[in-house]
């Protein structure tokens, strides 16, 4: 899979500019606040319909107008692909694959895998069990459209159960059979959830070790562990047993949306143990392993995006991982940084065509 090029109109900083992109290597380099970021950002919209970066869409429109388009050239197996993602103001977003629009954007998801490594990705540890969910969640659904569905469902019929537990506790009332169709409904999609996340988590924690050992220098003994109530029991016996706590809350407080990772260096949370060069190096790692993951589970190389990684990594572990990145393993590669320099003696280091654009 190949992205040939891509026309922003109105999006974020750019009002319209285009850009041709080498097969291997494209990097990025300028200031703070040039827009490096975003035009990475927009190759994620590509792949997922939305930015990484800011959940709300309309604020990616450049400031001042009414939309915005991003327009991608791709060839993949063979065939030449475009895909354009177009937001209106007061209009839904469209998201169209050679001039047909998608139904639903869930059918995009996985349609052109990628990766993406950014300073963002300290919520990963610093944030709430949400973000951890959503990294798995967005591992699998590249190359499991049944989880994506499972997911879109569970999380349907989780907002209705809550939204029943609210008109129970405002009206004085409870009934007991309407619970129940939501219960048998959560535990049917939760389940499948939890075994797919298991069975993602047993498959993950080897390819992640061997990734964070490479970078690493096999210096820290690192761990990650799932976390999900569904460990000790069935779902439906949980939703059975916690209903009374339920009421009182009024909302659903167990399911698989109370999930969680735990990230260990040693037998200690990298949270509050691990250096600002561990942590990072730990994500990279997770990213790596998310990598080479979608590459064996949907047949294609995913795009790989570095948004300012070389920033708080001494320079053996910079070395260490432009050495993974050279690797064949590897295909299309986008990177940005504040130092031309750096970044050209790194991308010199990996034989590889490049280019550079000069923001």
């Amino acid at each position: 899979m190949l992205l040939k090029s891509i026309n922003l109109v109105n999006y974020k900083n750019f009002e319209s500019h285009s850009f041709e992109f080498n097969q291997k290597v494209n990097c990025f380099v300028g200031p703070n606040g040039i827009g490096k970021t975003n035009i990475l950002d927009a190759i994620y919209h590509l792949s997922f319909g939305k930015s990484y970066f800011n959940p709300i869409a309309i604020q990616n429109i450049k400031h001042g107008k009414d939309f915005f388009v991003v327009d991608g050239r791709y060839t993949k197996d063979n065939r030449d692909e475009k895909i354009v993602v177009s937001l209106k103001k007061g209009h839904k977003k469209i998201i169209k694959r050679n001039a047909k629009a998608y139904e639903r954007f869930s059918d995009h998801v996985g349609f052109l895998p990628l990766v993406i490594i950014s300073p963002a990705d300290r919520d990963l540890i610093t944030e709430g069990s949400d973000m951890r969910r959503k990294f798995i969640d967005g591992v699998i659904s590249q190359s499991d459209k049944t989880y994506l569905e499972n997911l879109i469902l569970y999380n349907k019929i989780l907002g209705q159960r809550n939204a029943l537990l609210k008109y129970f506790s405002t009206n004085s009332t409870f009934d007991n059979d309407a619970i129940e169709v939501y219960n048998t409904q959560l535990s049917e999609y939760g389940t499948e959830i939890h075994k797919k996340r298991q069975a993602f988590i047993e498959a993950f924690i080897p390819v992640f070790l061997k990734q964070y050992r490479a970078i690493s220098n096999q210096n820290e003994a690192v761990s990650l562990h799932y976390k999900s109530q569904l460990n000790e029991q069935p779902l439906d016996t949980l939703l059975k047993t916690q209903i009374n706590k339920d009421r009182v809350l009024q909302y659903t407080s167990v399911g698989i949306h109370k999930d969680d990772i735990e990230f260990n260096i040693g037998e200690y949370p990298i949270k509050k143990f691990g250096s600002q060069g561990q942590q990072k190096s730990f994500l990279i790692a997770l990213k790596l392993a998310q990598f080479e993951i979608i590459k064996s589970q949907s047949g294609t190389t995913p795009i790989l995006l570095l948004d300012d990684i070389f920033d708080k990594l001494d320079e053996q572990r910079v070395e260490r991982i432009i050495g993974m990145v050279n690797d064949e393993r590897f295909g299309q590669l986008f990177i940005s940084d504040t130092h031309a320099d750096r970044t050209k003696k790194a991308v010199k280091n990996t034989h590889n065509s490049f280019e550079i654009f000069q923001l």
